[in-house]
């Protein structure tokens, strides 16, 4: 697929059976950046328009699926961002992609990650899989449209409870409350997820874009409203003492002595 094109930090493989295989190569954790999202917005909207890619697997090298944002000081979640909000805009941009997506999903998908891993269509989880929505233990925000997807997946108290409390779920209460379609057998998590889009690949593209079109309605929309909601909310806290204790304690792997400042 080197003709294809490049993309940010990314794999990219058409199968004849009309699956696009896109691959997140940052392990092993794969942490959130804006290069990442950046890079997935452009090669899913190269994929829209490729004919014989007609269903697409999002998967991800090393241990996790996506680890959230790196906090060790070397992140590069800004790099190439020109002001705030331009990750998210890529977000928005990822979300109004036309082509089904199927999560192949291992290890951690937290924080961003786990944004991330709600704009596909079909999540398939390995047993290992473990879901963090962990902002409010940062003394955060979420983003990433959290506000919209989370709810729309999982239905509002989970979602609510999810966020409150910010604690990590196995893959198997992730499968109980929806947010997991099918748990896999770790040697089987591509293949499975490959036979999902297999299966969506064998239908008509033109209708399956249709269909995706209504069910999905205008999620977009709605990512872009949460997502504008999220960040004036994220700016004011960023600046607050309990973001910086709970970021100091989450290195220390400590509890956080709150503030309320």
């Amino acid at each position: 697929m080197a003709a294809f094109g490049d993309f940010n930090e990314l794999g990219i493989d058409i199968g004849d059976d009309g699956v696009a295989l896109v691959e997140i190569q940052r392990p092993p954790n794969n942490f959130f950046s804006y290069r990442m999202i950046s890079g997935l917005a452009d090669a899913f909207e190269a994929l829209d328009g490729e004919a014989s890619a007609r269903a697409i697997v999002l998967a991800a090298a090393g241990k996790h699926f996506c680890a959230g944002a790196d906090f060790s000081g070397n992140s590069d979640a800004a790099e190439g961002a020109d002001e705030p909000g331009a990750l998210y805009r890529e977000a928005v941009r990822l979300f109004s992609t036309k082509t089904p997506v199927v999560a192949a999903i291992q290890g951690a998908a937290v924080g961003g990650g786990l944004g991330l891993a709600l704009m596909p269509d079909f999540r398939v989880a390995a047993p290992e899989a473990r879901f963090t929505a962990n902002f409010a233990r940062l003394g955060f925000h979420h983003g990433f449209g959290l506000s919209a997807t989370l709810p729309r997946v999982v239905g509002m108290q989970n979602a609510m409870e999810l966020l409150y409390t910010g604690k990590r779920i196995k893959a198997d209460e992730a499968l109980d409350i929806g947010m997991v379609d099918k748990l896999v057998a770790t040697a089987d998590l591509r293949d499975e997820a490959r036979a999902l889009a297999a299966e969506i690949a064998k239908s008509a593209p033109l209708a399956v874009r249709s269909i995706r079109e209504t069910m999905r309605g205008d999620l977009a929309q709605l990512v872009k409203e949460a997502t504008d909601h999220e960040l004036e909310e994220q700016d004011w806290l960023r600046k607050t003492n309990d973001f910086k204790i709970g970021i100091r304690a989450y290195a220390a792997r400590e509890d956080a002595a709150w503030t309320s400042t």
